[in-house]
């Protein structure tokens, strides 16, 4: 019987457990995105300001418009696209928020196939 009355607690606790989500943190700096590519550890520098993030990657750097539709939520655009794939926009958004990084997922618009990533803020 105190098993029964055990589990309703055990997930009445686990329900009121919510991930920590301080997005504005995030809304503007310095940022460093890493992944594995080939096997590779390759690395993102980004600076981000309300509206533009400017994004330096193997030495070359790339300015995109950045729209926030809400705190945790925004939309990213290549400034100057080089080709069809770069004009499409990205949603980004923030799912948690841990000391100086950030847990996201990113789509292109409209796309249900969605990638996640961390980044840490570096100033």
């Amino acid at each position: 019987m105190k098993k029964l009355l055990i589990l309703p607690a055990i997930l009445l606790l686990a329900s009121c457990y919510q991930q920590e989500r301080n997005c504005t943190d995030f809304k503007t700096g310095k940022f460093k995105f890493e992944q594995v590519i080939d096997g590779k550890t390759e690395t993102t520098i980004f600076e981000r300001t309300e509206d533009l993030e400017i994004d330096t990657y193997e030495g070359k750097s790339d300015t995109a418009s950045i729209r926030w539709i809400n705190d945790c939520e925004y939309i990213v655009q290549k400034i100057h696209p080089k080709n069809m794939q770069e004009k499409k926009a990205v949603h980004m958004k923030i799912l948690t928020t841990k000391g100086d990084t950030y847990t996201f997922e990113y789509s292109f618009v409209g796309d249900s196939n969605k990638q996640k990533g961390t980044v840490t803020k570096i100033d």
